[in-house]
């Protein structure tokens, strides 16, 4: 009997323990966030050469139509597939102001268009799609509810449900998904680019970092590696965050949260941003 009893428990402790495993897969990832699927030989050695096993791949924007509602746009074009053994990832952007009002049917459009999109290309082994949203307290009832509805309708399929975090986003009550991916670039204000760099500085990320521990979501965190290119009062203005500045905020935030080490993401994947940065310095950012 004592031996039957030890056997059980040591059979709920097994199965307790599994229950609490990450829904996220551990590795090494980026973003795609152009609007035609095409690799070329750089961007290919660079999966092989940093082991990248996911690429989170913008399918198409939702936007705010006046007469319409929520909307497509912007919709990826196929030309090339992903090399084999690298997961696809759909990845949504919406647009907050999709989310002012409740969205009526959203979730199972973007479902069926992305499915469309799959069977259409020859698209296959996707298990996951990540929306990507910057929810503020005005629009987060209504985008946790589009989550809700998202998650139930991608059950059928047995796709787990992704989402962006963004740094002012961590006060919040966490979404209703499977896991986020912290988004630790446009840290800052774009309009005080004078004081710092609004893609990457310490200082911004800083007042966020005592969040991390107690928020209540698997994380995996997402780093920039591209330049920001724009004009301010007529002044041609290029941001990049330094290798320096993306491993120091690296270093801080799993301090805070060693989890942030298991998976992590680029933003975004192009050869302009490769060349960027030193070999070892994605070394570095993908180190576990």
């Amino acid at each position: 009997m004592i031996k039957r009893l030890l056997l059980s428990s040591t059979i709920l402790l097994l199965l307790a323990c599994q229950g609490k495993q990450s829904p996220m897969k551990e590795g090494n990832a980026v973003y795609y966030w152009r609007t035609d699927l095409r690799l070329d030989s750089t961007e290919r050695a660079f999966l092989k050469q940093y082991h990248i096993n996911k690429v989170y791949c913008r399918y198409f924007d939702v936007v705010m139509s006046d007469s319409l509602g929520p909307i497509p746009n912007a919709t990826l074009k196929f030309s090339e597939t992903l090399p084999a053994g690298v997961e696809m990832i759909p990845t949504v952007f919406i647009v907050e102001s999709c989310m002012h009002q409740k969205p009526e049917g959203l979730a199972r459009k973007i479902v069926d268009r992305i499915l469309q999109m799959n069977e259409t290309n020859d698209i296959k082994g996707v298990r996951e799609i990540q929306i990507d949203c910057d929810y503020t307290a005005r629009s987060r009832m209504f985008y946790y509810q589009f989550l809700e509805e998202l998650r139930s309708v991608l059950s059928t399929f047995n796709y787990q449900l992704s989402t962006t975090i963004r740094l002012h986003q961590l006060s919040m009550k966490v979404p209703p998904v499977d896991y986020g991916v912290l988004m630790l670039y446009n840290t800052g204000h774009p309009m005080k680019f004078m004081e710092r760099n609004p893609i990457l500085d310490i200082r911004d990320v800083a007042p966020y970092l005592r969040y991390l521990e107690d928020y209540d979501l698997p994380l995996a965190a997402a780093y920039p590696v591209f330049l920001w290119h724009r004009i301010i009062q007529g002044v041609d203005i290029e941001h990049v965050a330094t290798a320096e500045e993306i491993l120091k905020v690296k270093n801080a935030v799993e301090k805070e949260r060693e989890e942030l080490k298991r998976s992590i993401l680029t933003y975004d994947l192009a050869t302009d941003n490769i060349n960027r940065y030193k070999p070892e310095t994605y070394e570095k950012i993908y180190s576990h």
